[in-house]
Parts: structure tokens; sequence; C-alpha cells
């Protein structure tokens, strides 16, 4: 089973997720944010990932530090589950409608970073969640698991619906790049021979 098992504690954060790649989709997740707690949620279900958070953080000063530490720990925990990545496709993408939105992710586990993050909010929350951190939430994210990270959402009417498919188009992509390419099972998807 590909797992991992991260702890982040800072004088702002304190963070313990359990990840399981080769899941079902189940999911305990408190984060104090209820809308961030919904999200990852889905995000798990539509990746058939079985996620257990836990976190806590200064919220009482700002949203930020706790958001973009989630981001961070999720990055650490597909890295360090993921293992030298032999077998895996790497890439992958998916177009979600939600409703009257569509999101459209690709995403390349290639060992190099880089987040292109084009998701217009209109408002500043979402429920209770800050929606200008959502894009810290991805770049933490990008960053750890090194990965290239390419979120597009070129319509939708709610901010909900926009937020939510681009969880799930992420989620449904993330899937396919770690799914297991039985032709490739014993070589790393690279001709450098490491990712």
């Amino acid at each position: 089973m590909r797992t991992s098992k991260i702890k982040r504690n800072t004088k702002e954060t304190q963070i313990d997720l359990e990840l399981n790649i080769d899941g079902t989709g189940q999911s305990k997740i408190s984060t104090t944010i209820r809308f961030l707690d919904h999200m990852l949620e889905l995000f798990t279900k539509h990746g058939a990932f079985d996620i257990t958070l836990e976190a806590k953080g200064d919220t009482d000063v700002d949203q930020h530090h706790l958001v973009e530490d989630i981001g961070i720990v999720l990055g650490q925990a597909f890295k360090e589950a993921l293992g030298d990545k032999k077998g895996i496709n790497r890439a992958g993408y998916f177009v979600m409608p939600m409703d009257e939105s569509l999101s459209i992710t690709a995403i390349d586990i290639s060992g190099r970073p880089f987040l292109k993050f084009d998701v217009p909010f209109r408002d500043l929350k979402i429920g209770d969640l800050n929606s200008e951190l959502i894009q810290d939430f991805f770049e933490g994210f990008s960053n750890n698991l090194a990965c290239n990270l390419h979120l597009n959402l070129p319509y939708g009417r709610t901010d909900h619906h926009r937020c939510e498919a681009t969880f799930k188009s992420f989620a449904r992509a993330l899937r396919m790049a770690c799914s297991m390419d039985k032709n490739m099972a014993d070589q790393i998807p690279s001709t450098k021979g490491l990712i």
C-alpha cells in the first residue's frame, strides 16, 4: 500500500495527516474551516484516496498559515507515499463540469514544481474560507509534491461551484497521475531514470 503519515508542528499550525493513495475515498477531516473541510472531503472521494486530517492554527490572526500549510503537508504526503514513483502514469488530466461551472486540470509529477492557477473568484469568501487562499493551498501542494499543476476554470456562475469543480478535477487528474501503469510497473516514467 502506498501510504504516508506527516506531522507539521510550527508556532502557527499543528497538522497531522495520514494518506492512503490506494484507498476507497474515505475521509476524516477537521481543519476548523468548514468550507475547506468540504473541499478536501470531495477531493478524497473523487480521488479515491483515504485521508485522515486534523489541523488547527492561528486563524484568529488569519487563515493563511493554516490553508497554505495544509497544502504543503498534503503535497509532502503524496511525495512520500509515491516513493521513487516507479510504475506510475506520472501525468493526468481531467475536465470536470459542476452544474454551470467547468474546471480543467492537468498535472505532471515531474520533480519540477510549477503552478498555473487561472481560477477567478468574485467574492472574498466562499462560505467561511478566504477565497484568495485557494491559490496558496495549491502552490503549497505543487511545491512540496514537486509537480507541474495547471488549474483553469473558463466559466462558472457561483464561486461555490467554481471551487468545487476545481477540487474535483484536481482530484481526478491526480488520481490518474498516481495510478499504476501495468506495462511500466518496474520502470520510472522518465528518460532520466529518476523523478
